[in-house]
């Protein structure tokens, strides 16, 4: 990230910055991978340390299923059921121990309580609703196609302006950063980049709230929640600078990279996290070669495992697609368009779709939440009409 800044500190670090009533500010450094990485330096009205209750943790590991078959898989995401609750929302389908990718339909606000993750960033994508993502930072408003980039450890509530939301939300062990390709030694975007810093939405106006009372927040960490009751608000922050703090970067602000002949997906790349990568797929222009061959070529994944959601548009290279619906095109078999796509995109001048895409490079396990969304046939649309699957209907939904 870039180094901002909001809010009032003091001119040099670790010195001495008074209140009006002459108290210190309480110094906290929010840092990555000790203090040897990015950093910020917020200053709280009261020390952030004062504890006033700790419930028992519960679990909310992922109840993750050990499928022997290696196929082509697909989930109904929209099926996933909405809850009123924003954490008991969040419904993990996909996992292994680089990153959790999760699906969410919140009803309400968190406005009750504040949430920490401290075991991930965060990337919530998203796909249907508008809001505000309130945090010690300051606040970003949000809407359909926002990526929203949470650091791990950062005290967040998320507003909701209406109860019709969808979310996709990634966790990733590691920090996520911009792909290095696209940042030079400085860190700056560079030209080829698919975006710049111009497109990056950072936190404004930072509320401070000097207040004392009972404050639940609720801490992840390794699967556990932990409910805390903290004595002073979580977002008692005066001011903050340095480079660690959420950012939004929308879907549509993305510019695609095109060319004579299809680019491979590593041009749609718009995040590292650890061991996986994040895509973003956008309307844009075909191919010009003329000769060229717009859906992508059959490709095999042989040491990483594919998931594509489908948010919005028409998908050339596949068929019966939906909103909302995701496919995993894991490891070790090959995969490319279905039957008669290939064809069909020639002579095409652009696309219109719009999806995320997550390469991981360690094996992702369902979950009980998946398989709850599964359609089991997916792994036949590869065959040619009137071969054994004639019939087949990839719309219906095998609990």
């Amino acid at each position: 990230m870039h180094y901002y800044s909001l809010g009032k500190f003091p001119s040099k670090r670790h010195t001495q910055f008074r209140q009006p009533n002459g108290s210190l500010y309480q110094e906290q450094l929010f840092s990555t991978e000790g203090f040897s990485d990015l950093y910020s330096l917020l200053y709280h009205c009261n020390p952030p340390t004062q504890i006033v209750q700790v419930e028992e943790p519960f679990s909310v590991a992922a109840q993750t299923i050990h499928d022997k078959q290696l196929k082509h898989r697909c989930l109904k995401g929209f099926h996933i059921e909405p809850e009123a609750d924003y954490l008991k929302s969040r419904k993990p389908i996909l996992v292994n121990s680089d990153c959790k990718i999760t699906l969410s339909a919140p009803q309400q606000s968190s406005d009750s309580y504040f949430f920490k993750n401290a075991d991930a960033d965060e990337v919530i994508f998203v796909h249907e609703g508008t809001g505000i993502l309130k945090t010690m930072y300051g606040q970003i408003r949000f809407g359909y196609g926002d990526y929203l980039v949470v650091p791990r450890g950062t005290i967040y509530q998320l507003y909701f302006d209406t109860s019709e939301n969808r979310l996709l939300i990634i966790e990733s062990t590691g920090p996520i950063t911009f792909p290095r390709r696209y940042r030079n030694d400085f860190g700056q975007l560079m030209e080829h980049s698919p975006f710049c810093e111009r497109d990056l939405r950072k936190p404004t106006d930072l509320e401070t709230f000097d207040k004392k009372g009972d404050y639940l927040l609720y801490i992840k960490k390794q699967d556990q929640m932990y409910p805390y009751h903290y004595l002073n608000h979580p977002f008692d922050v005066i001011g903050w600078d340095g480079f660690v703090y959420p950012f939004a970067l929308s879907i549509h602000d993305f510019e695609p990279i095109t060319g004579r002949v299809h680019q491979p997906p590593p041009v749609h790349q718009t995040f590292d996290g650890h061991n996986f990568v994040i895509c973003s797929f956008v309307p844009r222009l075909f191919d010009y070669h003329p000769l060229s061959i717009p859906a992508p070529y059959n490709h095999s994944n042989i040491d990483s495992d594919e998931v594509l959601y489908y948010v919005d548009g028409d998908f050339m290279s596949r068929k019966h697609v939906e909103r909302g619906m995701l496919t995993l095109h894991p490891g070790g078999i090959p995969h490319g368009p279905h039957p008669g796509t290939i064809e069909k995109s020639i002579g095409a001048k652009e696309t219109k779709e719009l999806a995320v895409m997550i390469d991981t490079f360690k094996p992702l396990l369902m979950t009980t939440h998946a398989v709850g969304i599964e359609d089991p046939d997916y792994y036949k649309s590869w065959l040619p009409e009137g071969s054994g699957n004639a019939g087949m209907q990839l719309n219906n939904i095998t609990s």
